[in-house]
């Protein structure tokens, strides 16, 4: 099986007044799948950009690793940086199954396409701690995903009712956008990534 081809787009802004973000996304495209994370660099400035922008490069390296070895791997190698809160999901084509999990308070959505679906939509459940820093237990759960489902990803730049209230269907960009524009905070960097399976 080759590269899984998934429509996606991200939304962020720096905190008022900075030139970095501490946010940072990867959407990685892998034989028989993706990986897609939004990471939150601890504070703000450069030092969370390097943080989050370190996060990427580990997560980038191995794409098809599972999500609990995603955040050991990036937990080991953040110590010593400022360290994340990350929320990391690894969309798998041939069981048509999405894997996630989530350190801190990076907000996770998976809403479904079909309107008939009950549940509609899936909340995340994040685990307390600092990836880089102190981890308590962490696992993951894995949820059926089918056609047109939607994942959303919001860092906490962004106010948590966006995973209740955000309408997910239509073009990732536009939802990505709207989404940024009504619930962001101009206090902190904020990101919202949205991917289309």
């Amino acid at each position: 099986m080759g590269p899984v081809n998934i429509d996606w787009a991200v939304a962020q802004r720096p905190l008022e007044g900075q030139t970095f973000s501490g946010d940072a996304h990867t959407v990685t495209p892998f034989s028989g799948g993706a990986l897609v994370a939004a990471i939150d660099g601890l504070g703000h400035g450069p030092h969370a950009a390097e943080a989050s922008r370190l996060a990427v490069k580990v997560l980038e390296e191995q794409p098809d690793a599972p999500v609990l070895d995603q955040l050991m791997r990036c937990h080991e190698r953040l110590k010593g940086t400022r360290g994340v809160v990350m929320s990391v999901a690894r969309f798998d084509a041939a069981r048509s199954e999405l894997t996630w999990s989530g350190v801190g308070n990076v907000e996770g959505v998976l809403v479904r396409a079909d309107a008939s679906a009950h549940p509609r939509r899936h909340s995340l459940l994040v685990f307390g701690g600092v990836v880089g820093g102190q981890l308590a237990g962490i696992r993951t759960s894995s949820l059926p995903v089918h056609r047109g489902d939607v994942l959303m990803f919001a860092t906490d730049g962004v106010r948590a009712d966006v995973i209740d209230e955000a309408e997910l269907l239509g073009e990732p960009g536009a939802v990505a956008q709207r989404a940024l524009l009504k619930w962001g905070r101009a206090r902190d960097d904020a990101l919202v990534l949205v991917a289309r399976w």
